[in-house]
């Protein structure tokens, strides 16, 4: 089949190159003439494991290709997949649709055959219904259909999860978009992926209520972790003895400073945006919301705290910026709530991350960085851990003594041991225990 891939960020250009490795031919279009001509050379404009070796094998082959030509990308495709940005709008934090209504004004000038139209980007229940009424008059009935077929893509482990995925959802209105949809999944169907089709409303509301309740989990063991603080509890002890009830499950139940990332945040914003409009207020939702942003400057506060009640004059080394380990995304990262907050109490900051720091750069003023982690120490009174990158799984804890003024440990993250770090010789705080 031939489809075309409307955006070539994170979603856009990690779909298409999926869906070539599936066989079909593929051409990922976006109005960005620089960001195309970077990807005819090879160059990714994200950071994502194996994506680099998936784009070269699948344009070698002919089946992956970039353009800035909309025209030509949609001409006998069978189906053509918007994956444009959804952000935050300002002030009601409802997701800002703008480009992919412009994607959709300016397809139905081009199409010229049957073509299912589908949503691939995050998009609020009723859009894909939206779509469809942009439509009438502009494109005859029997020339297109409108779908939804969310992603469930973590970043860091995108490609495996579009490959190998635990469910595919398609939303459809009718059996010919369903025909469509089903073969261009066909190569899934030898794995027994469960494919969920359903009608456009549902798709959509899975989306987000999905998102939402996994950053649900996340703000609940985040508040278990203060009171198992308050009380000596062992939060990982916790997040086990729960996790082993299979109908809890152990996933997203890692107390930490907060979930960041181009998802969870902007789609629990959404989805109590949407429930709103519809009279139908979500207060878990809501609360989700909250408590995750008090969580972030939290941290700040837990840091300043360790430090002994005050920053002013001090060198804190951070090592991690972006969300997770394993990308370059630093949208809605803890980091840039810590980090300013830290600066506002006295500190200089020293940061490492192994690959966010180009971006990071452009959103965090007053901070120096270093090309390695232990470039971060010298000097430092205190050390910070707030992405766990593998990296800073295995630190030589004898050169980052010898190499910091003072050494109080802060590991938002757990990853070591507090009575390993004590046996070491730091002042260590870690979250829940």
């Amino acid at each position: 089949m031939k489809i075309a891939v409307i955006g070539t960020g994170y979603v856009g250009l990690v779909s298409g190159a999926c869906f070539s490795e599936f066989g079909h031919t593929v051409v990922c279009v976006d109005k960005d003439a620089s960001k195309i001509e970077r990807l005819h050379d090879g160059i990714m404009p994200i950071y994502e494991p194996g994506l680099d070796t998936l784009v070269a094998r699948n344009c070698g082959a002919g089946l992956l290709s970039f353009t800035t030509d909309l025209a030509g990308a949609v001409q006998g495709a069978e189906a053509v997949f918007i994956a444009v940005g959804t952000p935050s709008r300002r002030g009601d934090g409802h997701a800002d649709l703008q480009y992919v209504f412009a994607a959709v004004e300016e397809l139905a000038d081009h199409i010229k055959s049957y073509t299912v139209i589908v949503t691939k980007s995050t998009v609020p229940v009723g859009t894909g219904a939206e779509i469809s009424k942009r439509l009438k008059g502009k494109l005859a009935d029997d020339l297109y259909s409108v779908a939804s077929n969310p992603e469930f893509l973590r970043e860091g482990a995108a490609i495996g999860d579009f490959m190998r995925p635990d469910r595919v959802v398609v939303g459809v209105d009718c059996d010919k978009a369903k025909a469509v949809m089903e073969e261009l999944y066909r190569p899934l169907f030898i794995n027994e992926t469960p494919i969920v089709f359903t009608n456009r409303e549902t798709a959509e509301v899975i989306k987000y209520a999905a998102n939402a309740f996994l950053a649900t989990k996340i703000s609940f063991i985040n508040e278990v972790a203060d009171l198992c603080e308050k009380v000596g509890a062992d939060v990982q002890m916790v997040s086990k003895g729960m996790g082993l009830d299979n109908r809890i499950g152990s996933k997203f139940l890692h107390a930490g400073p907060g979930f960041g990332g181009s998802c969870f945040p902007k789609d629990t914003r959404a989805l109590v945006h949407s429930a709103d409009t519809y009279g139908v207020p979500m207060q878990v939702v809501r609360s989700v919301v909250d408590v995750n942003e008090a969580r972030k400057l939290a941290m700040a506060d837990k840091v300043v705290s360790a430090c002994g009640g005050s920053l002013s004059g001090k060198h804190v080394a951070v090592l991690g910026l972006t969300f997770k380990p394993n990308t370059d995304d630093m949208r809605e990262s803890p980091s840039l709530d810590i980090i300013p907050a830290l600066q506002k109490a006295g500190a200089t900051i020293h940061a490492h991350d192994p690959k966010g720091m180009d971006e990071a750069k452009d959103m965090l003023d007053g901070v120096k960085f270093h090309e390695d982690p232990y470039g971060t120490m010298k000097g430092a009174d205190a050390l910070v851990i707030i992405t766990e990158w593998n990296q800073f799984r295995a630190l030589d804890f004898a050169r980052v003594i010898d190499l910091m003024a003072a050494p109080v440990l802060i590991d938002l993250r757990n990853i070591y041991a507090a009575v390993d770090m004590t046996a070491l010789g730091f002042t260590y705080t870690g979250i829940g225990r």
